[in-house]
């Protein structure tokens, strides 16, 4: 039989596994009789067409797992070199169907878990004896969770972006009020204090505290996010290099407002750099959130704070 009707054979024989799933609620017989399975439908990397496969389904602690053993060959699984260009994926489980977006777990923690998985399936452990390539654990993640689930980590993101956006927006109130030209109002408070003092102070806690944020995702979340989900590696180096653009700008204003005299210094000149700054923050935000909380909420709940 030729190669390519031997590859022919497996398609046909892996369609009958597909149908006889679906038609009869995750319960496949023959060879696979007994085996809990799922179909995962993947968007090819080179094609951009949907992509299904049926695989054995293993749970690790109540964490749905799939493991790229392509049964000890010595290249990956397709379906593995899909979920690296794009981790979103469709699970089919029993009677159930369901977005998830799919993690790979690295060095040590995929160890661990491909451990626990050939205790429960040994022949996974087989498998590895087959091969010189490190067979992948790859995790599935439900995209849609339930409403009343613990804070994750994209809902924290979210909410200091929401932090950030309220300090912003004060900020930009509190430079209209100098901006305005009411001269009374640049030296002095009805409460007494002093405009420009205050701007001053506040621009320093809001550059701080953005400084903190952005420099907590380029050494904390961004690695992480980079060996789970290798398809989110172009837009990581993106918001990095959009984070240094958001530096330069938060020194510039810095500097304005630090040597700020009314008698002196064009104000609208300030105004219209922390206008750049917000445009740019809020796209850069809104960008991050529709790109990185889905994977960030799938690494696990939020720490609590103190």
């Amino acid at each position: 039989m030729s190669d390519q009707n031997q590859l022919e054979e497996f398609f046909k024989f892996q369609q009958g596994i597909i149908d006889e799933f679906r038609a009869n609620e995750g319960k496949v017989g023959g060879m696979f009789e007994g085996s809990t399975l799922c179909l995962l439908t993947t968007t090819g990397a080179r094609t951009g067409r949907p992509r299904t496969q049926p695989l054995g389904l293993m749970q690790v602690d109540g964490q749905d797992m799939v493991v790229a053993s392509a049964g000890g060959a010595p290249t990956h699984p397709a379906w593995y070199h899909n979920i690296r260009k794009n981790p979103i994926v469709t699970v089919e489980k029993d009677s159930r169907t369901f977005r998830a977006i799919a993690s790979i777990p690295p060095g040590e923690e995929r160890d661990r878990l491909f451990a626990r998985i050939v205790e429960q399936e040994p022949g996974y452990g087989e498998y590895q004896t087959k091969t010189e390539r490190i067979i992948p654990v790859v995790a599935l993640h439900p995209v849609d969770l339930a409403p009343d689930r613990v804070k994750h980590l994209g809902d924290e993101l979210v909410e200091m972006h929401d932090w950030l956006r309220g300090e912003l927006k004060d900020l930009r109130k509190r430079i209209d009020d100098v901006v305005e030209g009411r001269a009374d109002d640049v030296t002095a408070t009805a409460e007494g204090g002093n405009v420009l003092a205050e701007l001053r102070s506040h621009c320093l806690d809001f550059c701080h505290a953005l400084h903190i944020h952005h420099a907590g995702e380029d050494i904390g979340a961004f690695p992480v996010l980079r060996e789970r989900f290798p398809a989110l590696e172009p837009v990581l180096d993106k918001f990095a290099e959009e984070h240094k653009v958001v530096v330069e700008l938060q020194n510039r204003i810095k500097a304005l407002v630090e040597d700020f005299a009314p008698d002196r210094d064009d104000p609208v000149r300030l105004r219209a750099e922390v206008e750049d700054l917000a445009s740019r923050l809020e796209a850069h935000f809104d960008e991050e959130e529709r790109q990185l909380v889905t994977a960030l909420n799938a690494m696990g709940p939020a720490p609590e704070r103190g």
